[in-house]
């Protein structure tokens, strides 16, 4: 019995080695752990690369046809990155130090008068798309009808003064365009809020569990908002504005002359753009500006269209109220919104 107790330390000791046993053999058997790429090395090689292919390089970038891209591509992030910083910063703070029982007081008890008052409070609080769909998940959360909550959806980030001034810096020889994009997205947005207090039903639409920022301090969730759409948008407002300065560079001017000068093609090619390009509502007009080809009306599509439906809103969509109410809403969104920027351009464009 005694060998027995003697020897059962070094049958538990035996029985757990495997684990660290093939730990240590990984470090003694020679074998190096398999390096990793990460983000100081990669951007190591990509310096040491650029400069190993500088004369090549030189030689692409002085053609006529990249200088022309360069230009465009700078132009249009360097006018939009201030008010894409100012609008991710106010909005944020909206979304982090404004209650959503501050929207539930101030709005109407009747859903037909809710609507156009939460579309009318979107022109004065300025927030992105990033921002406007966690907020009206709270409102739906916190009581607020979902016409009205939805209607602000739509509105906030495409009518709020960010948006509207980097308008009319973007498009200084045409103020009425200013008007126009007011006019046809609160339009649009009252007339989706209607429309689901109409038609819309309870089923279709599933409301978020928990706050956005359950269990964090405010100055960390106001921190973390700002990283999360200063990342997003900044990187969309990048491919935007590469995928303008293509436009403007590459693509043969035949091509853009017969989609511009097709009136109903060039409304719909641009509002498709919007939705492809996703591009933050606080930049979106300074691509719109660059792409001259088209008529106003055309530029006017693209601007109320992507502040309202376009890829990430509806991953943000299907993620906040549910796929069902995502596929319902994104589509008459969209029509919507082609059509109403076509009325819209046709008076006062």
């Amino acid at each position: 019995m005694a060998i027995s107790r003697a020897t059962a330390p070094h049958q538990g000791e035996a029985a757990a080695r495997p684990d660290d046993d093939a730990d240590a053999d990984a470090g003694t058997t020679g074998r190096e752990p398999r390096p990793r790429l990460t983000s100081p090395l990669a951007l190591t090689l990509l310096l040491i690369l650029t400069v190993l292919l500088q004369s090549p390089l030189r030689r692409a970038l002085a053609a006529p046809v990249m200088q022309s891209w360069t230009t465009v591509f700078v132009a249009v992030v360097i006018q939009a990155l201030p008010f894409l910083v100012l609008g991710v910063l106010l909005s944020a703070a909206i979304a982090v130090y404004v209650p959503p029982s501050f929207f539930a007081r101030a709005l109407p008890r009747s859903p037909a008068l809710a609507v156009p008052v939460a579309g009318v409070a979107g022109a004065v609080l300025p927030g992105c798309e990033c921002a406007s769909v966690p907020v009206a998940g709270a409102l739906v959360r916190r009581g607020v009808t979902p016409a009205a909550a939805l209607a602000f959806l739509l509105s906030a980030p495409a009518i709020n003064p960010i948006v509207l001034t980097a308008t009319a810096v973007a498009f200084p020889r045409d103020p009425e365009m200013v008007l126009a994009r007011f006019a046809a997205s609160l339009a649009v947005a009252c007339a989706m809020g209607w429309l689901w207090h109409r038609l819309g039903r309870t089923d279709w639409l599933r409301p978020p569990a928990h706050p956005p920022h359950e269990g964090r301090t405010k100055g960390a969730a106001f921190w973390d908002a700002v990283r999360h759409d200063v990342t997003h948008a900044g990187g969309f407002l990048v491919v935007g504005a590469m995928a303008a300065a293509t436009l403007k560079a590459v693509a043969p001017e035949s091509w853009l002359r017969t989609a511009a000068d097709n009136p109903l093609v060039a409304i719909l090619a641009l509002a498709v753009l919007a939705v492809v390009l996703s591009i933050c509502s606080e930049a979106d007009a300074f691509v719109a500006a660059s792409l001259t080809q088209f008529s106003l009306t055309a530029r006017l599509a693209f601007l109320v269209v992507g502040p309202m439906i376009d890829l990430k809103l509806f991953a943000m969509q299907a993620g906040t109220f549910g796929r069902g109410f995502a596929l319902r809403f994104a589509p008459a969104t969209f029509v919507l919104a082609v059509a109403g920027a076509a009325l819209t351009g046709a008076v006062l464009l």
